[in-house]
């Protein structure tokens, strides 16, 4: 996992926390000074991995996540018999894997690297790597329209950068495209596994009138659940307290994690806490 720098929230708590209890050894790399780690977790500095002087944001969200998608695929490279997951990552029952392919589908058409296994040898692994080297590239996968203008603006010296494009491009939309282009997309885990509860759904996690329909998203096969941490925060930072619904599913889970989110609330400022996703 990794969280840039700056206190956790019981949200991100709640997440180590659970692969934690789960049995796994969890590393939480940071960049700067970091608090309310849970115990068990090892605290690295992420220039055991990668080391930078500058850090990727969106251009219109803020968000660290394009350096997120980078520092996974260099974190994979260069590991042996680990798994990444976000911060936002929620862990149900132990991850396993024969092949050291760890992802699974969100929707019909992507597949997320929120969680992520992939071998060191792993052609989709160079694809991602090689591609993220170069903060002006053209995503291969892009229409030929779309290159063709980015091509141009290229061309005239005014080259459109990562953090300008579209959400998601060195995340699951390059994670897909390269699991499909090497046919390791046959790994994916059904929607089920790792992104029961979908993206508009993410509210239901909060609200205790929807835990039965949370809850009935859960299936035997179920090992993760996606919290949504960036938008899930800025939802939980709008109620009283910054509390989620007691009898609701965060609510619970927080209460089996022994996590108390009065101790980690959510700040006042949400920007703050959006170090990692």
């Amino acid at each position: 996992m990794l969280w840039v720098e700056g206190p956790l929230s019981y949200v991100e708590q709640l997440c180590v926390q659970s692969f934690l209890d789960a049995g796994h050894e969890v590393t939480l790399y940071h960049y700067g000074p970091v608090t309310r780690v849970p115990d068990g977790a090892a605290v690295v500095h992420g220039d055991a991995i990668l080391k930078r002087d500058e850090f990727i944001q969106h251009g219109r969200t803020g968000s660290l996540a394009l350096f997120s998608d980078v520092f996974r695929y260099h974190l994979l490279a260069q590991s042996d018999r680990t798994i990444w997951a976000d911060t936002d990552a929620y862990c149900v029952k132990p991850f396993r894997t024969e092949t050291g392919h760890y992802y699974g589908w969100e929707s019909n058409k992507h597949i997320n690297g929120g969680v992520l296994g992939l071998p060191k040898d792993s052609p989709a692994l160079a694809g991602l790597l090689e591609m993220t080297r170069d903060e002006y590239g053209i995503p291969e996968w892009f229409e030929d329209g779309e290159k063709t203008k980015l091509q141009k603006l290229a061309d005239a010296g005014t080259p459109v950068h990562c953090s300008e494009m579209q959400w998601g491009v060195w995340g699951p939309h390059a994670v897909t495209h390269y699991l499909h282009k090497t046919g390791e997309d046959k790994y994916a885990l059904p929607i089920e596994v790792l992104y029961p509860i979908g993206f508009k759904n993410r509210r239901h996690m909060v609200k205790a009138a929807r835990l039965a329909s949370a809850e009935s998203c859960l299936t035997d096969a179920t090992t993760s659940i996606h919290l949504y941490g960036r938008r899930i925060r800025r939802f939980l930072s709008s109620r009283p307290g910054g509390m989620p619904d007691k009898g609701g599913l965060i609510e619970k889970l927080l209460r089996k994690h022994g996590i108390d989110p009065h101790a980690a609330p959510i700040p006042d400022h949400v920007a703050a806490a959006e170090a990692a996703e």
